[in-house]
């Protein structure tokens, strides 16, 4: 079957290198793909948000199947255009991707059917949010509404810092219509905890869990990024936990979607606070997270071609799905400056770290110019690594990333380092 692949980052290399474990996969296209995917699918250089790009390509090609990576063409409705033209594909329709592109959507449903979440309010005009916030208890969370590449939510510890946030989104535009709308959210306190889920809107089946890190610094400092790396299993996620997430927070989803006539199908993703209180959704995503699909995907024992099939034909239930023993830990390298402004083009040696044992290395931000490999783009490689347990997962990641080179590279040096002196301990209480 000839599949074709929607996107060009380390999430989509993740996919692609599960994919092509599939023997019924013939022919893999990535659009546009990436330096790494290169290597083993035809990358065509239409973007993921040409929507008429993709779905005419698919059509002049005869694609069998689509796997859509980013959240925006999803939230666009590729899904139905693509169904609408006759090709098969993995993701959510355009009202079920709402899940993530409104907040206040995601946030009215979850209040509507009792699924725990931070106590919010929705303003549609800046002087109310004005309003509110001044007799509000801080810190807050603002959120613009819409999708903002990650970069749509600020913390504000003072009332003056959410002045500023909600100033720059619905007055200053930075976000355009995305921040037209906002949410004002408490604060909530604990660990985060990742967990992507495939569903056909009639099952639900939960991965492994996973710790993703935002911050662009170690010791969670720094400003928030897409990702800089994430461990898997999370060791604060645990069995008596994820039983209650199915019951309060993963199933209900799932049913409130159907209840508003909007189907999901494909992957949902949970982001959680794990408080004392319990956990709670901090957001909603339509598809595989970045770069949690990183560290998950390479447990995996399923065929994930298998499984997509079955989700798109809303059999699901009859797969057997299942994940390895042991973890996985994957380093985010990106490029000096980022998340603010950086350069890029500079030539990347991966030193052997894509031939090391158990060891993967995700392209993101990387591009072919004149047979060199290049920096491309603001995160640039995640290298992963398979061990037996969490530290041994984490010392083979970080040995293969000390071996690639390129110009003003960076990347945290702590990736799991807390978690994973916590569970060591026996310890896994969750502060706040």
């Amino acid at each position: 079957m000839k599949v074709m692949i929607v996107g060009g980052g380390g999430r989509e290399h993740a996919i692609l290198e599960k994919l092509r474990e599939s023997p019924r996969i013939t022919k893999l296209y990535a659009l546009p793909g990436n330096g790494g995917m290169a290597a083993h699918a035809e990358c065509v250089p239409i973007k993921a948000t040409d929507i008429d790009g993709i779905v005419s390509f698919a059509v002049e090609k005869h694609i069998d199947f689509a796997v859509i990576g980013p959240d925006d063409p999803l939230i666009a409705g590729v899904c139905d255009r693509l169904h609408a033209a006759g090709v098969r594909c993995f993701g959510p329709s355009k009202f079920a991707a709402a899940i993530e592109g409104s907040k206040s959507f995601a946030k009215n449903l979850m209040r509507k059917n009792g699924i725990p979440t931070a106590d919010y309010a929705v303003f549609d005009r800046a002087t109310e949010a004005y309003a509110y916030l001044a007799g509000a208890n801080y810190p807050v969370v603002i959120k613009a509404d819409g999708p903002a590449l990650g970069k749509g939510v600020i913390i504000a510890d003072t009332r003056e810092e959410a002045f500023q946030a909600v100033h720059a989104m619905m007055e200053d535009g930075v976000f355009g219509t995305s921040g037209s709308r906002v949410v004002v959210e408490e604060f909530l306190t604990g660990v985060e905890a990742s967990v992507l889920a495939f569903t056909d809107g009639t099952t639900l089946i939960p991965m492994i869990s996973a710790l993703d890190h935002k911050r662009a610094l170690d010791g969670d400092k720094g400003l928030n990024t897409g990702g800089m790396g994430a461990l898997a299993p999370n060791p604060y996620y645990t069995f008596e936990l994820a039983c209650s997430c199915m019951e309060l927070i993963f199933l209900p989803t799932m049913r409130a979607m159907n209840a508003e006539l909007r189907p999901f199908s494909g992957c949902l993703f949970f982001g959680l606070m794990l408080t004392k209180h319990g956990p709670k959704v901090i957001e909603y995503n339509c598809r595989f997270g970045d770069p949690e699909t990183q560290a998950v995907l390479p447990l995996l024992e399923t065929d994930l071609f298998e499984i997509m099939l079955a989700t798109e034909d809303g059999r699901l239930g009859e797969i057997p799905v299942r994940f390895r023993g042991g973890s996985a830990c994957c380093v985010v390298l990106a490029s000096g400056g980022y998340p603010g402004a950086y350069q890029t083009g500079f030539e990347i040696s991966l030193g052997g770290a894509d031939r090391a044992e158990n060891v993967f290395v995700y392209h993101a931000g990387t591009k072919t110019e004149r047979d060199k490999l290049v920096t491309a783009g603001g995160r640039v490689l995640g290298v992963t690594a398979v061990g037996a347990d969490a530290r041994a997962a984490q010392q083979a990641a970080y040995a293969a990333a000390e071996r690639i080179r390129f110009d003003r590279a960076f990347y945290r040096r702590d990736i799991g380092a807390r978690a994973i002196a916590t569970a060591e301990q026996g310890e896994q209480k969750i502060d706040g």
